[in-house]
């Protein structure tokens, strides 16, 4: 049995510091004060914030086809020290987990890999590409959790409706990487004043919103769970809202780097600040906060997207898409959005926790009380911290973040009741 003494938790949006017993991977009970006896082993959590491990709902772990970028241990690893005992993991791989046989396999080393629990999508269709949709009804029932061409737009209407009609049918989520391939140009951020200053190919904000407004009444027909991946305008805010006040099924994401930066913060050609979809306009990033506010966005999910250091010591021109971000989302989000008292810490837990397991359907703690999963995460509110490469466990390193100053880091995490991250 493990003791946790001291720890501050969340009852009723107020913190009250609780000492929290667990046992056999199970919470078996929270109170005031326990007295520590012979069998229990005693975590002193020093007033630390104690909450259910995070969810993210959208993470690139690269493995197969990819490891240098990262792999199942280090994305898992990297997952942990963020303080999240869940994520789901994109189909974006070599090769593409696009049938049950190719799932199956990927489901198989995300256990014997992950060192928390690292749930897998499957492809709406073959190498994320083809218009003929994949068999998601045996990829459901073998064990997908939603399915996703992230990293490539649907560019078919036909294609993306047959595949809303067949996740609708195993009632399983589909999120959508929205992206219409013709409006691209070569872009590499957002379309604008400041790529025009910089002599960056733009990508106009129409790409996604466009194809958002076909999907949203291609989801109405469908009567499919759609959820909108990384959304990054102020128009695809403002539809969301209205399809959620039409009674579509409709839930979507937005990234921390959305939240915190905009075009603005891109001064020169820096692979750092290259991801897709691009930072947008500080008119859209205030409408993402709004949305995040009001509940018109529903979660935060980090789009963590390990590269190489070689590959993002290009141009923007030539470098890949994506930043990482598991190991730095609560600590940005919490000194950002919380002590700046744009939200309070119980809106963060439910936009990083709860909003996912319940619009994901996911078998994840959301409440510390007992007889849940001992799937736990501790994070030190009081004292300030750098964000540093060196502390990173995922192999990545391109993050923007790197120097920022932040509260909120990660103190250790729990798996079923087992310690998989401790910070030194």
């Amino acid at each position: 049995m493990q003791l946790i003494k001291k720890a501050q938790i969340l009852s009723q949006g107020a913190l009250v510091t609780r000492d929290v017993l667990v046992d056999q991977g199970k919470i078996v009970e929270v109170a005031p004060t326990i007295a520590p006896k012979a069998d229990m082993t005693v975590y002193p959590a020093h007033g630390a914030f104690l909450t259910p491990g995070l969810v993210d709902v959208h993470v690139h772990f690269r493995d197969p086809g990819y490891t240098a970028k990262e792999t199942i241990k280090t994305g898992s690893m990297a997952a942990a020290a963020g303080g999240f005992t869940t994520v789901l993991a994109m189909p974006n791989l070599n090769p593409v987990p696009d049938t049950v046989q190719r799932l199956q396999a990927q489901i198989q080393r995300n256990q014997a890999d992950g060192v928390i629990h690292v749930g897998q999508y499957g492809a709406i269709s073959a190498d994320l590409t083809a218009t003929e949709v994949a068999d998601i009804k045996d990829m459901a029932a073998a064990g997908a959790v939603a399915f996703t061409n992230d990293g490539k737009g649907v560019q078919t209407a036909e294609t993306m409706y047959q595949a809303m009609q067949a996740a609708a049918a195993v009632n399983k989520p589909l999120s959508a990487h929205l992206e219409d391939d013709s409006m691209l140009h070569g872009g590499v951020m957002n379309a604008g004043k400041r790529a025009e200053e910089l002599g960056l190919p733009g990508i106009t904000p129409l790409a996604e919103s466009s194809q958002l407004a076909r999907d949203l009444v291609l989801a109405q027909a469908a009567g499919v769970h759609y959820h909108v991946a990384h959304i990054s305008t102020k128009t695809s805010v403002e539809l969301v809202r209205l399809a959620k006040q039409a009674g579509i099924k409709v839930t979507a994401e937005v990234s921390p780097h959305h939240l915190l930066l905009s075009e603005n913060d891109i001064t020169e050609d820096n692979a750092l600040l290259k991801m897709n979809p691009p930072l947008r306009s500080e008119d859209d990033r205030q409408a993402l906060i709004a949305g995040l506010l009001d509940g018109t966005i529903d979660m935060i999910a980090t789009d963590h997207a390990p590269h190489t250091s070689e590959e993002k010591a290009q141009s923007m021109r030539q470098t890949p898409f994506g930043i990482t971000g598991i190991e730095t989302s609560f600590a940005l989000m919490y000194t950002h959005l919380v002590q700046s008292r744009v939200m309070d810490l119980a809106t963060l837990v439910d936009r990083m926790l709860v909003k996912p397991v319940e619009a994901f359907n996911l078998d994840a703690p959301i409440e510390i009380k007992a007889g849940a999963t001992a799937d736990l995460a501790l994070f030190d509110l009081e004292h300030q911290a750098e964000i540093t490469a060196d502390q990173f466990y995922s192999k990545g390193r391109n993050s923007p973040f790197i120097g920022w100053s932040v509260y909120g880091s990660t103190v250790a995490t729990w798996v079923a009741g087992q310690q998989v991250f401790e910070r030194n």
